[in-house]
């Protein structure tokens, strides 16, 4: 019983392909390369943090869009900020007995401020029973995701 065994190849006396024997390596010494690296990096993080920076126009919390300030919001005319402070004064209505004869008017300014959603700080005009019209300011929290909206603050803006 003999066992399979590879045969040897047979020894070639050249190669089926020429190996180029002058190969040489152009450019500057690895050192300087290694050291110009630190540099190019640092150049690189500089000029990502000026683009980030003139992208959102600022560099503190108000820029637009991030999270944890206020800032204005650029047309209450909109249809939709008009729509959340009616459904503010309605649901303070709904929830307030003595607040029952309150009607809405218009929102006349507004903030906002980006939050796990968004908070809306809205100065709206308010009339009473009797048509006396003051401002006052609501605080609308909004989730569009789940679906959630509240009413975190109703109260009547200071005057003077």
């Amino acid at each position: 019983d003999r066992s399979w065994q590879p045969r040897p190849l047979p020894a070639r006396s050249h190669t089926p392909f020429p190996i180029p024997t002058d190969i040489s390596i152009q450019g500057p010494p690895i050192r300087r390369t290694m050291a110009a690296r630190p540099l190019l990096l640092l150049a690189l993080l500089l000029a990502t943090t000026a683009l980030a920076v003139a992208a959102t126009g600022r560099g503190g919390a108000e820029a637009v869009g991030m999270p944890g300030g206020w800032f204005p919001i650029p047309d209450v005319e909109d249809a939709r900020i008009q729509e959340l402070g009616g459904w503010a004064v309605a649901r303070h209505a709904g929830l307030v007995a003595g607040d029952r004869g309150l009607r809405f008017g218009r929102v006349t300014r507004g903030e906002q401020q980006v939050v796990s959603g968004m908070n809306y700080r809205l100065l709206v005009d308010v009339a009473d029973g009797s048509g006396r019209a003051a401002p006052y300011i609501v605080v609308v929290y909004e989730q569009s995701w789940t679906n959630t909206r509240r009413l975190t603050s109703f109260s009547p803006a200071a005057c003077g």
